[in-house]
């Protein structure tokens, strides 16, 4: 049997390049104050950064020349991940998830609608709580807003509704606003999906903790000044 060919097949390269990765020829180079330096030979620009004990890391590789930092790569994959982590925090917020439930809802749908409304309301979501009528449960619009207020009750200790539930077209609709951390009451689910989210949240952080995000190489361009002689060329 043969030896497998490895003709053909890319090497490896993290997503953000730096040091020796970084192959160009010239880069536009930033220093680790925030001033520019300007267009360098790469391997002058790396040994630069080595000499000052940093790292050279590319952040717009689109960019023409693409432009680099001097840095500590660790510091930098850590704010990268820090950053991450606030966006996937403030994502949550404002964000509206809804519930929809029926006048003769069986216990355990009730119980499983229950726990999904306050894992969204301990998340800081919002939560919409809309009953919709249909056929002859028209003609018992009490037992939806039994329905419904039962389970506002429920939610008391996580939650507050904006109003009372009120009709809208064929049904009952209720927004609930999430009370704060310090005033609600702690996720019963939470310990055993406090460690399935981390677990993904490590996973998710190892795959892109080595990647700008696209608005900061697009801002960190952007503030680029660009020579006056190389504009003309």
């Amino acid at each position: 049997m043969g030896r497998p060919s490895f003709r053909g097949r890319r090497r490896w390269e993290p997503r953000t390049r730096v040091n020796d990765h970084i192959r160009v020829r010239e880069v536009r180079v930033v220093g680790a104050n925030g001033t520019q330096i300007g267009v360098m030979q790469t391997r002058e620009a790396i040994a630069l950064a080595k000499k000052h004990g940093l790292d050279l890391v590319e952040i717009a590789a689109n960019a023409r020349p693409p432009v680099c930092k001097i840095c500590d790569f660790g510091k930098f994959k850590y704010e990268e991940s820090k950053k991450k982590k606030e966006n996937k925090k403030s994502a949550h917020v404002n964000k509206t998830k809804e519930i929809q439930l029926r006048p003769r809802c069986e216990q355990h749908d009730f119980d499983f609608k229950l726990a999904r409304a306050i894992d969204f309301l301990c998340q800081d979501m919002k939560v919409k709580i809309y009953l919709r009528f249909r056929g002859r449960e028209n003609a018992h619009k009490e037992l939806g807003f039994d329905a419904v207020q039962r389970f506002l009750d429920e939610l008391k200790l996580y939650g507050k509704a904006d109003t009372k539930p009120r009709l809208a077209g064929r049904g009952i609709n209720v927004l609930i606003q999430p009370l704060s951390k310090r005033d609600r009451a702690a996720n019963p689910r939470a310990n055993s999906d406090e460690e399935r989210a981390s677990l993904e949240d490590e996973s998710h952080d190892d795959k892109g903790v080595d990647t700008a995000s696209e608005d900061d190489l697009n801002n960190a361009f952007e503030n680029l000044e660009v020579p006056a002689e190389e504009k003309k060329s």
